[in-house]
């Protein structure tokens, strides 16, 4: 380990908390007051009484923020790293490397209030750009495995976008400007009355791109009612959002590339090898959560949702450019029985139900550029298939305090998956007319016959946690996660696969860390070690599930209050992520050697000032370590780091103006790299970028 990873290592023995949000809210008195979490147990909890990693961005934090991106609120969270790519695009890493491909999304559960942003079975890579956590109450992260309470998916961890409450009935609206074109207008109107309470918040945005020829419209909308009367207790919530995205491509090294970094160059950094590419993204949710108490100390909640969305986009990644077209619709509902809340023996039960549609087609114009493929990938539709989903799980979890120092948790879940695919096209390794085509090897996309596909998982947790004090915290916790095949991986085949071999992915996992929360100071260590089988990837471009991997880390953050109103909070990772199985590319085993584009280190630093009573400042450093590109461990990303500032005042009673400037000292980076058929490629990092604007309460 080299002196800038022991430097990182050492800043980074502590894992996040919005301590600078509650500092700005709360008196010297209470700021080491705990805040409270959702998403391990789908009710509120003190966080600090949380069995196993917890990490949340809270609503004044996010508001200070401003992110023009999630990548940017979900900064200060150690272990998460989600790259931004271009536009509203991103992939996520929780505890992993950054995956890609068909199915890859499957490591991860993104939720608004609990409930998953797509169907089972159908994520997308991109996905969160469905969420709206620009007017959100708070951002709740897990890493690794997800409690019983989730299924497929909560492999790797869980973003979970909490809705804004009706709370006090604030309202307010915002309008800002930035460099290249972009514009903001955000608002939030809320009132109360007697028992029920109502807030519609919104968000139009306009970016004109960095890179040539992108940039992106998007609109969001929620409606939020609720109504408590001390005995029943309902939320209902209804939103949209829409993006109209010109997609800028990968930057590509040229061919007589010697040393990396095309990306560094101000004048290549701008072009844009796919101004065709755009995306276009619809989606609409409903979700209800219904809570009563059926009788002495049993409280059941219900939690009904239906959503539907629809998206197109060009394929410019691959050779012809295809046009995919895909929508989906689902309902369901989860559920449990409250036993005991909050008692020395608590019972959570329920059970979680999903029916859902998914449709794809996949259309190819012209053809492909590259001469030797023109024989495999004719014109025409490479796929037209509808799939009906069925997702039934059943689960239990206990808390028992064995003491007033000592609680133990358990639970399992079993889940049951069914697919049931009906292919509208041809079948087999022919193009859209039933032709086989002229290649030796056939058409390059397969079709498999309809067929109806189940998979049955069950999952586990058991853990501890030890008040030491009445400060510090000390847990431990094992459990399993998994996820089953998703729909592409199943039937967007290729190379005469006619059916996909594969079975569910599955995750152990093994977690200790210790946190604590004073009146100056707060931190949180965790350390694990995760083992993954049975991964599903690319074989030759035919889906295969015998892969393995390994996890393991340290990740945490250290917070400290200065008396003088300045904070300042280090927040890092240290984690080896490597193949565990036996693969040849020529003559190199990839076991062992580092999963590609899973940096070793990454972390931030937020240093805050509120030199007044209505003015604050943040300086943050946001660093990124070296990693591979590509599996054999010959070509490396170098790494970067760079600089934002963000400051806000009020100018008047319920006026504020702020600003803030990104990537303050302007150092050319990407923001993620690859390698592709042996070409390295990047998405680019912005330079710097100035934003500004206003903010009415009322």
């Amino acid at each position: 380990m080299n002196v800038k990873n022991i430097a990182l290592l050492g800043v980074s023995v502590f894992a996040f908390s919005p301590i600078f949000s509650q500092a700005q809210e709360t008196s010297d008195a209470q700021v080491n007051e705990d805040v409270v979490t959702v998403t391990a147990t789908r009710s509120t909890k003190i966080a600090s009484d949380v069995v196993g990693n917890q990490a949340s961005v809270s609503g004044s934090e996010i508001s200070f923020i401003a992110p023009t991106h999630i990548n940017e609120a979900l900064q200060g969270i150690a272990g998460a790293n989600i790259s931004r790519n271009n536009g509203q695009e991103s992939l996520i890493s929780l505890r992993s490397p950054i995956f890609t491909g068909a199915g890859a999304c499957g490591a991860f559960l993104t939720a608004m209030d609990g409930i998953p942003l797509r169907g089972a079975g159908f994520c997308n890579v991109n996905e969160l750009f469905d969420a709206f956590p620009e007017q959100g109450g708070r951002v709740e992260v897990v890493r690794g495995p997800g409690s019983v309470l989730y299924g497929s998916n909560a492999m790797h961890g869980i973003v979970n976008v909490v809705s804004r409450p009706v709370g006090d009935a604030e309202s307010e609206a915002s309008f800002e400007g930035g460099s290249w074109g972009y514009f903001r207008g955000t608002g939030s109107v809320a009132f109360k009355e007697g028992n029920h309470g109502v807030r519609v918040s919104g968000m139009a945005a306009r970016d004109g791109g960095y890179i040539e020829e992108s940039g992106f419209n998007q609109q969001k909308g929620h409606f939020r009612h609720e109504f408590d009367n001390g005995e029943l207790s309902i939320s209902t919530n209804f939103q949209f959002t829409n993006l109209d995205q010109e997609t800028a491509g990968y930057l590509e090294e040229p061919d007589d590339w010697t040393e990396l970094g095309i990306y560094k160059d101000p004048v290549a950094a701008k072009t844009n090898g796919n101004p065709e590419a755009y995306r276009k993204a619809k989606s609409f949710r409903y979700w209800s959560t219904i809570s009563t108490e059926i009788a002495d100390n049993v409280r059941f909640q219900i939690s009904p949702y239906a959503r539907t969305m629809d998206m197109e986009f060009l394929m410019h990644f691959l050779p012809g450019q295809p046009l995919e077209e895909n929508k989906q619709t689902s309902f369901g509902f989860q559920n449990g029985f409250y036993i005991n809340e909050g008692g020395q023996f608590e019972v959570i039960a329920g059970i979680d139900a999903e029916i859902g549609k998914g449709e794809l087609v996949q259309t190819q114009e012209n053809p492909p550029t590259q001469g030797f493929l023109v024989t495999r990938l004719p014109v025409g539709k490479n796929y037209d298939y509808e799939v009906d989903t069925k997702m039934i799980a059943g689960f239990v979890r206990g808390d028992f305090d064995v003491t007033d120092q000592l609680t133990l948790v358990g639970g399992i879940r079993a889940e049951h998956m069914a697919y049931d695919y009906d292919n509208r096209m041809v079948s087999g390794q022919v193009d859209e007319n039933g032709d086989a085509c002229a290649h030796s090897d056939g058409c390059r996309y397969t079709r498999p016959e309809d067929r109806e596909d189940k998979f049955d998982n069950v999952s586990f947790e058991a853990g501890m946690l030890f008040k030491i004090d009445e400060t510090n915290r000390f847990f431990a916790r094992y459990s399993r996660g998994f996820r089953a095949p998703q729909s592409t991986e199943l039937y967007r085949l290729q190379r005469g696969q006619l059916v996909a071999d594969i079975d569910s992915v599955k995750l152990d996992s093994i977690e200790v860390g210790i946190r604590g929360n004073a009146d100056t100071y707060s931190y949180e260590v965790a350390g694990f070690y995760m083992k993954k089988d049975n991964v599903i990837f690319q074989d030759n471009r035919i889906n295969v599930d015998n892969g393995a991997s390994k996890h393991i880390g340290v990740e945490g953050m250290f917070e400290y209050r200065f008396p003088q109103d300045v904070s300042v909070r280090f927040n890092g990772s240290y984690a080896e992520h490597t193949y565990d199985f036996d693969y040849m590319t020529g003559d190199i085993n990839w076991n062992g050697l580092d999963i590609d584009t899973a940096p070793r280190n990454f972390g931030s630093i937020q240093l805050n000032w509120a030199p007044a009573d209505k003015v604050k400042a943040g300086l943050e450093w946001i660093y990124m370590g070296e990693y591979y590109m590509e599996p054999t461990n010959t070509i490396k990303y170098e790494g970067h780091n760079y600089l934002n500032f963000r400051i806000e005042a009020e100018a008047m009673e319920g006026v504020d103006i702020f600003m803030r400037v990104m990537n303050l000292t302007n150092v050319r980076y990407a923001e993620r790299a690859d390698v592709s058929f042996g070409t390295p490629r990047y998405f680019v990092g912005r330079p710097r970028a100035f934003f500004g604007g206003a903010r009415v309460r009322f």
